[in-house]
């Protein structure tokens, strides 16, 4: 196939697909699926190898959001039943980041929902990160708050952050139909921000949501342009009571030949396969393991994920192996780059942390992704229901539960972990 071949020499020499290319990627059958994995898995192995990432997200604080993103569980006028809880202290956020630890992850993500955080908030995650890096040497710290004010990204550097996630969730375009409180240009500041503090940025998307392929691409190509240590692929999980509820839109196909996509479009980014994976890849998810670097161990923020030593059991089964704390993630050229603008990372041959996190992002999909979820990877003022008492967003409107493919009984909402008195999944 001509245009696998070609996309895998660009992906070699780090050089970005047209968008044509990256639409014919979305449009391949699946018959040619596993070609296509084969093709983007080269381009993979190229830059990372066969080493998996894992991370771990705590969320610091949930539920009760004022903002309106349709996608998220956390979301003021969420009527999803999931748990609600203030601040932890930084004892309780590190106890919960010491069970991701053990359980292999190399990052810790700490989310809280909200638009983002006042400067009192800044003072209680600094002191989070500090109890958490005193506890476990050598760990990564991922912060996810929101959109940042200013001085609020260089103080959680001084704080020992060494990332910053916050993602762009979809095209330009269509931002305004998913999200009312805040701008996509918002979020596009946030994540420069973070950069000119030298903290490793994180920036992903969430797929599912009704739009089209010409959206997924340009918000792909956007992120390729804003230049994110890590990108973040959310698969929506459609909580009830949530407008997005009805949108089944996804399969395992589609998931793959998206992060395939994701994969050519970043070819030396951390790709993180993050929330909805279970939910929507499902037994496929050790194929997805060919395109993405990086997953979430255990639990999202409002939702369970796979048991934690069934993750394990996935990356080993599939000839994959977990990537040790004292190995670079990120290829020499880009942690140079990293090193150079001031940044440090943990994954960096031992120099402080980076990458970047996710679902924090890693939870967009399931409300992660703070100043637009609630906490990866948040909000107000749901849209109101049609005459059927479903959102339109976009244009897709639950086709895939009509066809028998939504599995509503794979969404599970978190009741252990951070904010209970139950063991985390990890």
């Amino acid at each position: 196939m001509d245009l696998l071949k070609t996309l895998v020499d660009k992906g070699l020499r780090r050089e970005l697909p047209t968008r044509d290319e990256a639409l014919a990627v979305l449009a391949t059958s699946d018959d040619e699926l596993l070609d296509v994995v084969a093709a983007a898995g080269r381009v993979r192995r190229q830059w990372f190898g066969r080493r998996v990432k894992l991370n771990y997200l705590v969320n610091l604080k949930s539920g009760l959001c004022p903002e309106d993103c349709s996608y998220c569980s956390q979301r003021l006028g969420s009527k999803a039943d999931i748990l609600k809880y203030t601040w932890l202290k930084p004892q309780e956020a590190a106890a919960a980041a010491g069970a991701g630890v053990a359980g292999g992850a190399k990052r810790v993500c700490l989310v809280a929902s909200g638009r983002g955080p006042t400067d009192r908030d800044v003072d209680r995650v600094s002191k989070t990160i500090a109890a958490i890096k005193e506890q476990n040497e050598g760990v990564e710290v991922c912060a996810c708050l929101g959109l940042l004010s200013g001085g609020q990204a260089e103080r959680l550097r001084e704080a020992g952050a060494d990332a910053y996630n916050h993602n762009l969730n979809t095209s330009e375009a269509t931002y305004g139909e998913i999200t009312t409180t805040h701008t996509y240009a918002d979020r596009v500041e946030t994540v420069h921000q973070a950069q000119a503090a030298g903290l490793s940025a994180c920036s992903g998307l969430i797929a599912g949501m009704g739009e089209s392929d010409a959206d997924l691409v340009d918000v792909v190509f956007s992120l390729r342009e804003l230049d994110p240590d890590s990108v973040p692929v959310n698969f929506l999980i459609p909580f009830e009571g949530t407008p997005l509820a009805k949108e089944w839109n996804l399969t395992p196909q589609r998931c793959l030949r998206i992060l395939a996509m994701v994969r050519f479009v970043c070819p030396d980014v951390e790709v993180r396969l993050a929330g909805g994976r279970e939910v929507h890849l499902r037994s496929m998810q050790p194929l997805a393991l060919h395109l993405a670097n990086s997953i979430f161990l255990g639990d999202y923020l409002t939702s369970e994920g796979q048991a934690g030593k069934a993750d394990l059991e996935m990356i080993a089964d599939a000839g994959f192996e977990v990537e040790g704390a004292g190995e670079r993630t990120l290829p020499e050229h880009r942690a140079d780059a990293l090193a150079a603008s001031g940044g440090g990372c943990g994954g960096h041959d031992g120099a402080g942390a980076g990458g970047g996190c996710g679902p924090c992002g890693g939870g967009a999909a399931d409300g992660a992704d703070t100043a637009v979820t609630a906490g990866a990877d948040v909000t107000a003022g749901e849209p109101a229901p049609d005459a059927a008492g479903e959102t339109e967003v976009f244009g897709g409107a639950g086709a895939a539960a009509a066809s028998g493919r939504a599995r509503a009984d794979l969404v599970a909402v978190r009741r252990r972990g951070a904010g209970t008195e139950l063991p985390p999944n990890a």
